[in-house]
């Protein structure tokens, strides 16, 4: 399975010529902001920038400050002395970020991650879990409940996950 969420109005790329309306669908300005194009990845023990389409369960990424998460992961490090905060709101509609910092991965807290979620700051290595239809952004659009008009996560997901809100953490 490729690594591909198909948009929210899915139609032959000539209609979307001949009706460049459909961009304008509020679900397909969202799809368009939080889709990935590009990942870096582990290969043959080399950090290489790869299409997020290849992306496969299994593999090891890393995410830094800018990037969009390529795909559902989990997170395995923080890089030293660095906090990383990513906003999972266009996704999950949750308006509190994702935060890990070494010492949680440390505590064997475990830090979800979900494709579309905006890296805010820091910078980590995740492993990817679901990829394309798979993904929660997969199944939402699949369900029509995409863009999130409410959290969309249920509470046991995000237990044991550090969440922020309005910079103070949330146990």
């Amino acid at each position: 399975t490729f690594n591909v969420v198909r948009p929210p109005i899915d139609c032959p790329a000539w209609v979307c010529c001949l009706l460049p309306c459909i961009k304008g669908v509020p679900s397909m300005k969202a799809f368009a902001t939080i889709k990935p194009e590009d990942a870096e990845v582990m290969r043959n023990g080399k950090w290489i920038r790869y299409d997020a389409a290849s992306l496969v369960e299994g593999d090891i990424i890393r995410i830094e400050e800018g990037d969009i998460v390529p795909a559902d992961c989990v997170l395995l490090e923080v890089d030293e002395g660095s906090e990383l905060l990513v906003d999972i709101r266009a996704v999950t509609g949750d308006d509190r970020h994702r935060s890990a910092l070494p010492s949680t991965l440390a505590a064997g807290m475990v830090v979800n991650l979900y494709m579309g979620g905006q890296v805010v700051q820091g910078s980590g290595i995740a492993v990817i879990t679901s990829v394309g239809p798979s993904t929660l952004l997969g199944r939402l659009i699949k369900e029509k409940r995409f863009p999130p008009t409410e959290n969309v996560l249920h509470e046991e997901e995000d237990e044991g996950i550090a969440l922020v809100d309005r910079g103070q953490a949330i146990s």
